[in-house]
């Protein structure tokens, strides 16, 4: 069914972090009524909401929203607490002309008729709890990220440290270095630079101390939050509380996703058909959620050292001419489907276990 049998209105809204500009469109001919530009804020969002009323009642349209998950996140979610009908809309591809148009109105516009040329809708993200796991997720990533760049600037200054500094040092590695170099203190019979570089190493060890501190309390409060919102995912082989929130991030509440199908495009698992000829075959997906992808992989590596239904199936395809590439692709297909499964159909604790399954 076409989204101009459900509704004679669409609204389009192009958004930035201080201002959106939304533009009124006809379902049923694909033509701009009128086009706005408010305020990224309540007021703002309200004269987009009279702005819709003055053509249509609230259950005869639709709003085509970019950036739900960044600077439309506002928006979107004070539309749904209004009972509003919003479509997430991927932003548009630049034209590579150097006479593309491009404008705020206009964009605004190709929301809606991309709205308008689809068959299914993608709703935005959730928030409450989901959004809580992206916020502890992402900063749990970035204080990683600061500490690897940390400890490898703190090793490479060991190695142009003054000797007697660099052999009291060589002996100790991982924690044990890094206390070590966070309790240095500085002793005025050496010169500038060797204090200097003393000084350097203890900051950068605390520094590090920190960000481990960071990264536990951040380890803690993901925990908590996969084990009261998506148990079923922990209770599987080689899930750990990152790898749940990821998949529940992804996944984000029941009916984003309308079928497994979908949910494996989302994680870049479906296979691309690159046949020629008589030759059929197909190639990994190189696109979708990357992370979510990256936490499949991590599930695949972890079961492939360890669980015996896996590295049963992983010999099995390779016996039977598969690579191991592809053998991996098989692998992340089939545990996006069962992830998928168990968030849309969370078992209760009446239902049986299940039977191990003849596939991974």
């Amino acid at each position: 069914m076409k989204l101009e049998d459900l509704v004679t209105h669409v609204v389009g809204v192009h958004t930035h972090k201080d201002t959106h500009t939304a533009a009124v469109v006809v379902a049923a001919t694909g033509g701009a009524e009128q086009i706005e530009e408010v305020l990224a804020n309540r007021d703002g969002y309200e004269a987009l909401v009279e702005l819709a009323d003055s053509y249509c009642d609230a259950g005869d349209r639709a709003w085509a929203i970019e950036g739900t998950g960044s600077y439309g996140a506002g928006l979107a979610a004070f539309l749904k607490r209004r009972g509003e009908w919003v479509i997430e809309i991927d932003r548009p591809t630049r034209p590579a002309q150097r006479d593309g148009a491009k404008s705020d109105p206009l964009d605004a516009v190709r929301a809606a008729r991309e709205a308008l040329g689809r068959t299914s809708w993608a709703e935005p993200r959730a928030r409450g709890e989901r959004e809580a796991m992206r916020v502890l997720v992402t900063t749990r990533e970035g204080a990683v990220r600061d500490r690897t760049r940390a400890i490898n600037q703190l090793k490479a200054m060991i190695v142009s440290a003054p000797e007697d500094l660099r052999d009291k040092l060589r002996s100790d590695s991982g924690s044990a270095l890094i206390d070590r170099c966070a309790r240095l203190r500085a002793n005025p019979s050496r010169g500038e630079d060797d204090n200097a570089t003393i000084a350097a190493l203890a900051r950068l060890a605390k520094r590090i101390q920190h960000l481990n501190r960071e990264i536990h309390d951040h380890d803690h409060d993901i925990d908590t939050l996969t084990q009261r919102h998506c148990p079923q995912l922990l209770a599987e082989y080689g899930v750990g509380p990152i790898v749940a929130a990821q998949v529940y991030i992804a996944w984000s509440h029941s009916g984003r996703c309308r079928n497994e199908a979908a949910f494996a495009n989302l994680a870049g698992t479906a296979p691309i058909a690159a046949s020629s000829g008589a030759t059929v075959r197909y190639r990994l997906n190189r696109g979708g959620d990357r992370q979510l992808n990256r936490a499949l992989h991590t599930v695949v590596l972890s079961r492939s050292r360890g669980h015996d239904t896996t590295q049963r199936y992983i010999k099995q395809r390779l016996a039977d001419g598969k690579t191991a590439r592809e053998t991996k692709r098989c692998l992340k297909r089939y545990l996006s489907r069962h992830f998928y499964r168990l968030l849309e159909h969370p078992p209760t604790t009446h239902d049986s276990p299940e039977s191990p399954p003849t596939h991974p």
